[in-house]
């Protein structure tokens, strides 16, 4: 129904401009919620026994993390008598806070639940999923204060390692995102003591490439690495450019996916963290190994083809083709 449709789309915009516009962590809780109670009808729409499993695990995981950030900033008021976002001082309640948003976001050691939720999802609610759903809570991490770096090195460092060896033995497409999903947010916290402004880079150049990514499989109609083995009658000028979008994900040099890496090396650097940072590199190269895989499963059946299949890459909507042909340039060439 449209207007259902609109209502939730709504809410979910509301929700994340509520904890956006919010100082007090009672708003910036609500707003969280409202984005949680949102998009779950949204990820139950195709009433399959995998989709309702997975939103009972996001709803799960999300009400944990949401009752975990309001003990923490009641417990925040109790101690410091202040509800205020920016002026955090106590380390429990920012200990505790940090740990509820990085299982909000899917962090590791906190991220089992999101290559399971991912997995039960239509292509287009798992694109949500993976980019509007991390805002609010980004949003809220780039505000607070004074957190101990250790806690947040170890989460981007745990995230980038996890988000490299969980996709490596993944034959599904929308595991395989979301352990990339696992691995970006851990650059960008890896990041978030020292230069926000680049966790911010990071963040959007993930959301342009995963955008095109998630619209180019939607596209193909394709769920696993087998299916994207056909993919070259389906739709052949899309089957050449994937690999670069994917090592763009990956984060090879002359594409995007670069720009926010080496910055983020360079930073690390000038911090004196350089083990982190080669730590931080080589994750990458585990990242690097299965997009190439899925790359090579798409590129093996191009040129000696003489299937004559149906070709519907001609008349596709122009709803999709359109964002799909600007987040694929952006995500190739814009470094």
């Amino acid at each position: 129904n449209p207007y259902i449709l609109a209502t939730l789309l709504f809410g979910l915009g509301l929700g994340t401009t509520i904890t956006f516009a919010s100082s007090h962590w009672l708003l910036a809780w609500m707003g969280l919620e409202i984005n949680t109670l949102a998009i779950i009808p949204l990820m139950a729409q195709h009433h399959h026994p995998r989709a309702v499993e997975a939103t009972t695990k996001y709803f799960l995981t999300q009400a944990t993390a949401a009752a975990m950030l309001l003990f923490a900033s009641t417990t925040n008021a109790w101690l410091t008598g202040q509800w205020d976002i920016q002026q955090m001082s106590h380390p429990f309640p920012l200990t505790l806070i940090t740990l509820a948003l990085a299982l909000k976001i899917g962090l590791a050691p906190m991220h089992t639940w999101l290559p399971e939720v991912l997995q039960g999802l239509d292509l287009t609610t798992g694109l949500v999923l993976s980019t509007w759903q991390k805002l609010a809570p980004f949003a809220l991490l780039l505000q607070i204060q004074n957190v101990n770096p250790t806690i947040l090195v170890t989460l981007g460092l745990a995230s980038t390692l996890v988000g490299g060896w969980g996709g490596l033995n993944q034959t599904q497409l929308r595991k395989v995102l979301a352990y990339s999903s696992i691995a970006h947010l851990g650059w960008m916290i890896l990041i978030l003591q020292y230069s926000p402004s680049l966790t911010l880079l990071a963040l959007l150049t993930y959301f342009v490439m995963t955008f095109s990514t998630f619209l180019m499989f939607k596209l193909n109609k394709s769920t696993s690495i087998n299916a994207l083995a056909i993919s070259w009658t389906k739709a052949p000028i899309l089957t050449s450019l994937t690999p670069l979008v994917l090592l763009s994900l990956g984060g090879l040099p002359p594409l995007t996916g670069f720009m926010p890496k080496w910055l983020i090396l360079q930073e690390l650097a000038k911090q004196d963290l350089a083990p982190l940072a080669t730590l931080a590199a080589l994750s990458a190269l585990l990242s690097l190994y299965f997009y190439l895989r899925i790359s090579y499963a798409m590129t093996l059946t191009m040129s000696p083809n003489n299937l004559t299949g149906v070709t519907p890459w001609r008349f596709s909507s122009p709803q999709l083709t359109l964002p799909l042909a600007i987040a694929t340039t952006a995500t190739i060439s814009l470094l």
